[in-house]
Order: structure tokens, then C-alpha cells, then sequence
């Protein structure tokens, strides 16, 4: 079902009730709103303007409204105002259910106005009812999706199911975006912009990854789109010529997503061709610290390895690591006499200063394939 069939199907439910709403699928992502023309500026509340805007309510909303039994309900609930939440105008909620399933809610701003039994609410029910089927059957179709995706990125998958599948959607050039870490029991987002099938890739006990396949060209967008919904960090894998190799494209995605997670440079949302010499180092298998430089990752001298990562990462010129750091040269001097005692690393030797720096680097990736990435 299209946005814009969403959309009528919502302004219906406003002309029935006289009032404004808004459509949000059960993870509380928005789908369409209605307009209003009303001068009552308690009508554009926070919570309402932050989901229009931004496409979705929070964690602390979702909590807030989930109190009142509406995943649940099967039929109106009413919620009064509460302006220490944000919510300056009651509301209406119409849990959109299929098969005794909840997709979605209604949300009508209504202070009191309607009552409960109002026989207009009759017809805003057939209205979700409908809405209900369509989200079903997408879940259905998403969910579908989703299995062959995450068959198609195991070790002895091919892909070709999932080409059938997508139909002219496989064609052309595809890749990955990598969401981590994501909690097994989170739900599948659904209705992702620019998502052609999403899959969580938990693995055991530990939190696994979001994976999002998608066109080259937007992935950057939907990467930094879910890292502001959801947090962790988020790596885009290099492009493929249609489904081939996507096992390759999940690989490229997760270790950009580990860099993004330990290099602030990156934003917390990185690109495997741009990733640097984390492309070798997130390929290197998890393994202890290197004894010469394990005493210098304690927490006891966190601030001796921040100024060891800062002095190489400036190729060991003392006055823009000291600039760096904000200290004195002799300070900095004093640091590195320290550093070399407690590893026995002559820092005027190449190989030496190859060996702490990947070391220190590597320290601070999140766990790989071990860890459920």
C-alpha cells in the first residue's frame, strides 16, 4: 500500500471526527497526519510536532502512552493531557489490530469532546480496521523479505530466492547498511524509507546487528536515519552489482559500523571505502592484547594510552601533540618516557610504533563476529 493510500484513509478518520490525526505503526513511526486548519496552537502539542517532524516519537512517548494499555486495547482508549510529557491535549487512541495483532494506532487529539460511544467512532473503527489489513499484509510481505535477506547473508547463501523476491528491485547496484548493537527483542522496524528488506542478525546471547538493504545512493540516509532512531552506530558496505556477494556487502557494513562505534571521527556512521586502515584492522580476528602493550590498556593509564593513540596518530611531531592534548611539551616528553618503560617500546622505532598504534586502535573496536556483530 502506497504513503498516499495511508494518507486518505487517515484524512478520511479526520473528516469523520472532526479533528486532527495521526497515524503511527506499533513501533511508533509515523505513516501520515492529518492537516488541520484549527488557530488552537494546544493542537501542534510537543509530542505531535516532534513525530511529524522528526518521523517518530520517542522512547520516553512510547513508554508514556504504552501505560495506558494500549497495545492491548481493543478499542478506544482515552488519554488525558499531561503537560509535564509533553502532551498539552488529550487524545483518542484507535489501536490498529489485524487477527488480534496491534500494527499500529490512531491518534486523535480530542480533550474530552468525544465520548466514548459516539457513533462516529464506529466509523473511525472500520477506518482502522482497514488500515489494520494493509499493515498486516506488509508486515506479512516485510517479514518474508526479511528471511530470505538473512538467508542470503549466511555463509552458503546465494541470494537467489531472494532475487525472485525482489523482482526489478534485485536489479542494479545494491548494499548494506549495518545498524549495531540491536537488541534481539527489539521489533523489526518497518516502513524504513528506502529500504528494499531489513533483518536483525542477533546471534546468541550477545546483541547482534540491523541489517538494511538498500540503493548505494541512499544509504548514507538511511544509516544516519537509524542511528538517530535507535543509536549505536551505523557502517555502509561497499555497492554490488544486484543481489551477488551480499555476504561481502554485510562483512564491509558490520566493520564499518564497529569503526564508526570506536573513532569519533566518523560520527558514530561510517563508509567501508572510507574507513581508512580500519579496514585492516576490523579484519583482523579477536585476540588477546599483545603482552608488550596489554599493562598499558588497564584502566589505570587510560590517559598514558590517550596520549600514546594522540602522539602517532600525529606521526610523533611533539608540538601538534602536545596542541592536541593541551599540554606542555616536557609534560608530553615525560608521558612518552612513562609509556616506553611500562612497555618496553622504543617509540623512535618504526616497527615498535606500528605495534602500539594498532594496538591501541584495535583496543577500542566493539567485539566482531565472537561478539554478535
Amino acid at each position: 500500500m502506497t504513503g498516499t493510500e495511508y494518507q486518505e484513509l487517515i484524512d478520511e478518520a479526520c473528516a469523520l471526527l472532526g479533528t486532527p490525526a495521526t497515524l503511527e505503526g506499533r513501533d511508533f513511526g509515523l505513516i501520515a497526519y492529518g492537516a488541520h486548519d484549527s488557530a488552537d496552537d494546544r493542537v501542534m502539542d510537543p509530542v505531535r510536532t516532534r513525530s511529524i517532524l522528526s518521523r517518530r516519537s520517542t522512547a520516553a512517548v512510547r513508554a508514556y502512552f504504552e501505560g495506558f494499555g494500549i497495545t492491548r486495547a481493543e478499542g478506544p482508549v482515552r488519554i488525558p493531557p499531561d503537560p509535564g510529557a509533553g502532551v498539552r491535549t488529550g487524545r483518542l487512541c484507535l489501536p490498529v489490530r489485524h487477527g488480534g495483532v496491534v500494527y499500529g494506532y490512531i491518534w486523535l487529539l480530542d480533550d474530552g469532546a468525544t465520548a466514548l460511544d459516539d457513533p462516529r467512532l464506529v466509523g473511525a473503527a472500520d477506518v482502522a480496521d482497514r488500515i489494520g489489513t494493509r499493515l498486516a499484509a506488509e508486515a506479512r510481505a516485510g517479514a518474508r523479505l526479511g528471511e530470505l535477506l538473512r538467508a542470503a547473508l549466511s555463509p552458503a547463501g546465494r541470494g537467489r530466492e531472494l532475487a525472485a523476491a525482489l523482482g526489478p528491485g534485485a536489479e542494479g547496484p545494491l548494499t548494506l547498511v549495518a545498524l549495531a548493537p540491536w537488541p534481539g527483542e527489539r521489533d523489526t522496524p518497518a516502513g524504513l524509507p528506502g529500504a528494499l528488506a531489513v533483518s536483525p542478525m542477533a546471534r546468541g546471547r550477545a546483541h547482534g546487528a540491523l541489517a538494511v538493504l538498500v540503493r548505494p545512493g541512499g544509504a548514507r540516509a538511511v544509516a544516519v536515519g537509524l542511528r538517530g532512531q535507535y543509536g549505536g552506530a551505523a557502517g555502509v558496505g561497499g555497492a554490488r552489482r544486484g543481489v551477488t556477494d551480499l555476504a561481502g556487502a554485510w562483512r564491509e557494513s558490520l566493520a564499518a559500523a564497529r569503526a564508526a562505534a570506536a573513532e569519533e571521527r566518523f560520527g558514530g556512521v561510517a563508509d567501508w571505502a572510507a574507513l581508512g586502515p580500519y579496514r585492516l584492522l576490523t579484519a583482523l580476528p579477536d585476540a588477546a592484547p599483545d603482552p608488550a602493550v596489554a599493562a598499558l590498556l588497564g584502566p589505570t593509564h587510560r590517559e598514558l594510552a590517550r596520549t600514546a593513540e594522540t602522539f602517532l596518530d600525529h606521526a610523533g611531531q611533539a608540538a601538534r601533540t602536545a596542541a592536541a592534548l593541551g599540554i606542555h611539551r616536557q609534560t608530553l616528553y615525560y608521558r612518552i618516557s612513562r609509556i616506553e618503560r611500562l612497555t618496553g617500546l622504543d617509540l623512535a622505532d618504526g616497527e615498535d610504533r606500528l605495534l602500539l598504534h594498532m594496538s591501541l586502535k584495535t583496543a577500542r573496536l566493539p567485539g566482531g563476529e565472537g561478539a554478535g556483530l
